[in-house]
Formats: structure tokens, sequence, C-alpha cells
């Protein structure tokens, strides 16, 4: 079954790709699976202050997914796979398409002014033909009108 793979966060853009993706998987009888990436941890030389961090990073990853779940319940009707990875963004995406050979696209969104965000610039620029599957990039532009039409 085609999986859409999209990696969220708390931005707009990032929504519009899950948009994109639920209607997509919609459209084709497809999936989504949704990573939400925690921030590889400094050493900090205090446990309970490294546990704290930790707990709040978890606890930010978890409301994220909370709220795509609802969006894509809402806009589709569709259950994703989730997952909760800590580390390095490009590594960590990368694990997950090889995890999964199902993964039919990555797909990203980008903001609609400024600078495209680094897994746009590392998968759509210096290592774009590296990935088993295209990358749909979601310009944050767009209207939920036009990821419609387009899906």
């Amino acid at each position: 079954m085609r999986t859409y793979l999209v990696v969220i966060d708390e931005t707009e853009e990032a929504e519009k790709a899950l948009l994109y993706a639920a209607r997509h998987a919609a459209n084709s009888d497809g999936r989504v699976e949704i990573l939400a990436i925690i921030p590889k941890e400094d050493f900090v030389a205090w446990g309970s202050v490294q546990a704290t961090i930790a707990d709040e990073a978890r606890e930010h990853a978890e409301d994220l997914i909370k709220r795509a779940v609802g969006t894509l319940d809402e806009e589709s009707g569709l259950r994703p796979t989730i997952k909760v990875k800590q580390g390095d963004p490009v590594t960590l995406v990368r694990e997950t398409i090889a995890e999964n050979d199902q993964i039919a696209a990555l797909v990203l969104g980008a903001a609609a002014v400024g600078a495209p965000g680094p897994l746009i610039s590392h998968f759509a620029g210096s290592d774009a033909g590296g990935l088993p599957c295209p990358v749909f990039i979601v310009p944050g532009a767009l209207s939920r009108e036009d990821v419609d039409r387009l899906a």
C-alpha cells in the first residue's frame, strides 16, 4: 500500500504537507506515516535537568502528533502510522524510509517566504537523487483549495 511520509513540526507549512499527503493518500487508497523528530539533546551535567528537557521535548512531539492525527481524521478519515524519533532529522528520515519499503514519497512543506528549511535543502539539494522515492514539496503559499486541487 502506498504510504506518504510526512515530517511534522509546529509550522503552517508542515500542516499543508500533511493535508496534501492526506488528500493524496485518500485519492489513491494509500496511507500516511507521520514522523515527529525530537532534536538530539546536548549533554547536560545534571541528570534531572536533562530528564526534564527530554520530557518536555517528548510532550511537545506528542502534542504535534495529536494535532496531526486530528487533522488527518477530520480531512480524510485516515489513521496514520506514527513514529517519534530523536536525533538528526536527515538521518532519521533516511532510516524511516529504509524501514518501510511501502513509502511512495516523502512529503515536505516549504515556507511561503524565506529559506526552505534543512530537510528540503538537503533532499532537494545536495542529496536530490539519493532517496528511493520522490520528494513532494508543498509550497506554504498554497491555499487549502489549491492543495485539494493538486492532490
